[in-house]
């Protein structure tokens, strides 16, 4: 099964969560500006991005590739993560329906965060990792 982990991160918080999806998963790992390949080629997908704004994806790249990509997500198998600084997760409530009116298969619940992974949320990481494969 070939697998991918597509995040950004601008603070660190949502790198280390990818770094722990894509340990348990073995799976490659790609920030989003270094992803090049295609979305068709694989299997599974966790894709990590952080609340941004009034709990929105991150606007200026993650937004952009992820428009260009969730089209192809019918029938794939997919997890979403990532971590937010304020809000109560609305930004991920409305990326899973988007998720989920493309066709995308939620490997499992996603996982989210305040500020920082503490050991709980490397945890469900982990789990999340591991759902996914």
């Amino acid at each position: 099964m070939k697998t991918a982990v597509i995040f950004w991160s601008g603070t660190g918080n949502t790198e280390a969560m990818a770094q722990a999806v894509a340990e348990s998963a073995g799976a490659e790992l790609f920030s989003v500006s270094d992803f090049s390949g295609n979305i068709e080629d694989y299997d599974a997908i966790a894709f990590g991005c952080p609340a941004m704004g009034a709990e929105v994806l991150e606007e200026n790249e993650f937004e952009p590739f992820f428009s260009g990509i969730e089209n192809k997500l019918n029938g794939k198998k997919i997890a979403l993560f990532g971590s937010y600084g304020w809000g109560d997760g609305e930004w991920m409530r409305s990326w899973e329906e988007r998720c989920v009116a493309n066709g995308a298969v939620l490997a499992c619940d996603s996982v989210i965060c305040n500020e920082a992974p503490d050991a709980d949320a490397e945890a469900a990481c982990v789990a999340l990792g591991k759902a996914l494969v």
